[in-house]
């Protein structure tokens, strides 16, 4: 059987390399992106550097994808920017920025991908969302509002892409120990996991598991799905 070949935006850093890694260790051959370039070295890993709402940009790695692969059988749409400022204190192009990357990234990539996926009748979109759009968390209302639109793409392109064998779905983290949550108060960051049925933070494998499910072959009957992690 042919290398699963599954692609991960924002693989960088944080959660995006530990899924770039963990894939690579599953066999699969990752295609990763960020803004910046990526120091992961592996035969399997292959790096582009874009902007995931620049559409061009996007456009030509998916030219290149074409070209090496034909075919790509996974994306996880894990870009993303938080922005955890009251409203009145949210800058303009705070909000374009967030507005651009978490929702118009997700749209184009998954549009892309899809194209894609359809020459094989099958694949895996899934998307990241965050325990903040259910539990409406004070002073992350344009992320959550950004991550609210992705999860009604997620249920839309669902229902479009079911056709073609292509499921979407997607996770929805708690707060994680990653470069994000390490600049919050400590206060600030009880008082959300205080929220949670369970009461810690995050880790990389609670979010590796939840995609090995969503990206399993014999999960073709499970789509259009949030699943949100600690109990929300």
């Amino acid at each position: 059987m042919a290398e699963p070949i599954t692609l991960i935006t924002g693989a960088r850093k944080g959660i995006g390399r530990y899924l770039s890694e963990h894939y690579l260790g599953l066999g699969h051959r990752v295609i990763g992106c960020s803004r910046q370039p990526s120091d992961l070295d592996h035969p399997r890993y292959e790096h582009f550097t874009l902007d995931v709402a620049d559409e061009a940009a996007v456009l030509g790695m998916f030219g290149q994808l074409r070209q090496r692969h034909q075919r790509l059988d996974n994306l996880i749409n894990n870009a993303g920017i938080a922005s955890m400022n009251h409203s009145l204190l949210t800058p303009y192009g705070t909000a374009e920025q967030i507005t651009r990357t978490n929702v118009l990234g997700t749209f184009l990539l998954s549009r892309e991908a899809a194209k894609l996926m359809k020459r094989s009748d099958q694949g895996r979109i899934v998307n990241f969302s965050t325990v903040a759009r259910p539990l409406k968390l004070e002073g992350e209302a344009l992320y959550a509002a950004s991550k609210s639109a992705v999860e009604t793409l997620t249920a839309v392109m669902a229902k479009e892409l079911a056709g073609y064998g292509i499921t979407v779905n997607a996770v929805g983290p708690t707060p994680i120990a990653t470069d994000l949550t390490r600049t919050l108060p400590t206060a600030k960051l009880d008082a959300l996991v205080a929220q949670q049925s369970i009461k810690r933070l995050g880790q990389f494998e609670d979010v590796s598991n939840v995609l090995d499910f969503f990206l399993a072959a014999n999960s073709q009957f499970i789509t259009g799905q949030v699943l949100y992690l600690g109990g929300v």
